[in-house]
């Protein structure tokens, strides 16, 4: 049977048979909050906690927090959903990783600037408002005086650029600078079109760079940087062979198909030509733009002190 990998927590606990049923665990709690009162634009809002070996082992990721904003296309929205979904998104950010204007805070925008679909974390990285310099320059009593906290901002590109892998180049950079959090931006990979550069996760467990087209790295988190490390990421892709095999179970199941008969038919297709490709939107560029745009605001917002 295909394997329907995903980066979304959120896709991994709905890719249970037994979505309605309690996995031990596993904790799921969803919300629908209005952003838009006159046009009753609405956005889902779903909470992952995984709480021990058990759930971890079942979801295949590590224990902690993922928190899932399903923001539709950020390029259609006012500026006033806009405002209300970065003040959502920094209060759970906050709520994961304390007030960061209060804190020593390093931004690592993981990805390929030369590749649009990896390009979201150092396009963000392009939009910060960088503190570090004026910290050391005029003192923290300047930055108070200002109303913002200290930040620090790097991209470090992807080892087919640096040779090395980003987690040793942002783990010597932790040690130096001593942060007391690190905030990770990176593109995901979804399970779903419909949530390809639609969807937001705001996770405490931190993030395995090149994971969206799966590479898989030194693990950026906690155990390994040893500091706080939140991940912020927005899936950009999704792989062909799940785009197809979608397409293959719709119509099946149109023909009414067993579920039974629909697996085996797909187990027997063997692996196709297309498994090491993954797909984006036609207007990804002006996409990952918004995206970025969105996710700088936030952080932004998250340094302010008043």
């Amino acid at each position: 049977m295909l394997e329907r990998r995903t980066d979304l927590a959120l896709e991994t606990r709905e890719s249970f048979p037994e979505d309605d049923v309690e996995i031990q665990g596993v904790l799921l709690d969803k919300e629908t909050i209005v952003i838009d009162k006159t046009n009753n634009y609405k956005m889902d809002i779903s909470t992952v906690r995984i709480t021990n070996k058990n759930g971890a082992k079942k979801m295949g990721k590590p224990c902690g927090s993922y928190i899932t904003l399903e923001t539709g296309d950020v390029g259609r929205l006012s500026e006033d959903c806009l405002e209300n979904i970065i003040n959502k998104l920094i209060y759970y950010i906050e709520e994961l990783g304390g007030k960061l204007s209060e804190q020593r805070v390093i931004v690592c925008g993981l990805g390929n600037r030369h590749v649009t679909a990896d390009s979201l974390g150092p396009l963000v990285v392009d939009e910060l408002n960088i503190t570090g310099h004026l910290a050391k320059e005029y003192g923290m009593e300047f930055l108070s005086k200002i109303g913002i906290g200290e930040m620090y901002a790097m991209a470090p590109g992807v080892m087919a650029q640096t040779g090395m892998e980003a987690a040793v180049t942002i783990e010597s950079i932790v040690k130096t600078i001593n942060p007391d959090i690190l905030i990770v931006i990176d593109a995901l990979a979804a399970r779903s079109i419909s949530r390809v550069a639609t969807t937001i996760q705001v996770t405490d467990t931190g993030i395995n760079p090149g994971s969206g087209v799966g590479n898989h790295r030194m693990g950026i988190n906690e155990d390994n940087m040893g500091i706080k490390v939140i991940a912020i990421g927005i899936p950009t892709v999704v792989e062909a062979e799940v785009i197809v095999f979608d397409r293959i179970e719709a119509f099946m199941e149109k023909q009414n198909f067993s579920e039974e008969d629909i697996n085996k038919f797909i187990s027997n297709m063997g692996e196709p030509e297309i498994n090491n490709m993954y797909v984006t939107p036609k207007n990804i560029d002006e996409t990952v733009k918004c995206m970025c745009s969105l996710i700088a605001r936030t952080i932004n917002g998250c340094m302010k002190k008043f």
